[in-house]
């Protein structure tokens, strides 16, 4: 399994009012995607630029897509840049993936059998090793979930205590992500109010 992957499955868990976005899970599974691709050697990133590493190919299907998306002449592609790009209903791709794999099954919810359907993680080996892994307080898994709302009151949005600056910065730069797409919500909200408001009159 993958960072990403565990991600996914530890946030389908979560308390009712801990509820994870689309949104914010996908840009955060791109975090971890891009995580997981600087652990391989498959990239570096200097600065907040994402290069090009070794040519080694991962082996999860998803990661492999994400390689394949890397800008490989400059100008390469900022951290920011990828989180969005490849972010794009990348919670979609996941979940499709998990439950072809039979990660996750569909259940119904709500009290009429035509309900809609939802998913939970299956009692897998990968499951019970991505719950053992948060448990363990694994500091990557730890700060991601956090971005999204997991586990509590977030941390330093620098992502300080992780040791290793790339890694910091990924995580610091999926933090200002998830708080811009937030930003971008509140905005619209007020702006539909206010739409909706001159329809209705004084």
């Amino acid at each position: 399994m993958t960072t990403a992957k565990d991600l996914f499955i530890i946030a389908l868990d979560p308390a009712p009012e801990q509820a994870v976005g689309q949104g914010d899970l996908s840009l955060a599974l791109a975090g971890a995607e891009l995580l997981d691709l600087l652990e391989a050697g498959t990239v570096t990133v200097d600065g907040d630029l994402v290069v090009p590493g070794g040519s080694s190919v991962p082996e999860d299907r998803l990661l492999a897509a994400a390689a394949e998306g890397i800008t490989r002449q400059p100008p390469y592609e900022r951290v920011e840049d990828w989180l969005w790009r490849r972010g794009r209903d990348l919670a979609a791709a996941y979940q499709d993936a998990l439950e072809e794999d039979g990660e996750l099954t569909r259940k119904r919810s709500g009290l009429l059998p035509f309900g809609p359907k939802e998913v939970e993680p299956v009692d897998t080996p990968a499951r019970r090793r991505a719950v053992a892994r948060r448990e363990e307080g694994d500091p990557v898994l730890a700060s991601l979930a956090s971005a999204v709302g997991l586990g509590g009151e977030r941390p330093e949005e620098d992502g300080s205590g992780l040791g290793d600056e790339t890694v910091t910065t990924v995580v610091a730069t999926v933090h200002e992500a998830v708080m811009e797409l937030e930003a971008v919500r509140q905005r619209r909200t007020i702006e539909n109010t206010a739409f909706a408001n001159v329809w209705r009159g004084p």
